[in-house]
């Protein structure tokens, strides 16, 4: 089920419509509009290939809730995981799901073959956009930490980088260079 955005914009009823619910237009206002294309990044324009690994938690969780998978198993994040998440993190609002005491900490890792030395490290989402323009194609790995019982899993995966950006419309990535060089 959708529902609209209505964070930068007012509701308005439709010209002749009733006053139900579901007969609302949603419209931006120009002002609002400008602030939202000030605001959107680089990156989330060139992100794409993402992998959710939601479902996949929630089964590691349900297995920890019935007691067929320990504790210590599942909280065992690196001393280096947990630096990580220390100077490189972005804190979120969702409490970890083991010991229910700290928030969890995303971290953000980078992998590929143009990074060099630098694949592999840890990098805070403020650094991501400006990779994104600099590199042509990376990987990104979204882990969440609890800093304090150790706690961490992969959340998500996606590549970020110019080559979408250099593509004509219809093709991405490697796939539509195949499709031209097959063509030809």
């Amino acid at each position: 089920m959708y529902r609209a955005d209505t964070s930068e914009g007012t509701l308005r009823s439709v010209p002749g419509a009733t006053r139900s619910p579901q007969r609302y237009h949603y419209q931006l206002s120009r002002r609002s509009l400008g602030r939202r294309r000030a605001r959107t990044l680089v990156a989330m324009r060139t992100q794409r290939q993402v992998v959710d690994y939601s479902l996949q938690k929630r089964a590691l969780l349900r297995e920890v809730y019935a007691g067929r998978v320990g504790t210590y198993e599942v909280c065992d994040a690196s001393p280096y995981l947990k630096n990580a998440a220390r100077f490189h993190g972005e804190a979120t609002d969702s409490r970890c799901p083991v010991c229910r005491r700290e928030n969890l900490t995303h971290v953000h890792y980078i992998y590929g073959d143009e990074l060099k030395q630098t694949a592999g490290q840890a990098r805070s989402r403020a650094e991501l956009p400006v990779l994104a323009m600099t590199f042509r194609e990376f990987q990104v790995y979204v882990v969440e930490v609890c800093r304090g019982c150790g706690w961490n899993h992969l959340v998500e995966q996606f590549l970020l980088g110019w080559a979408e950006l250099d593509e004509p419309s219809g093709t991405s990535g490697t796939a539509g260079r195949r499709r031209r060089e097959v063509a030809e």
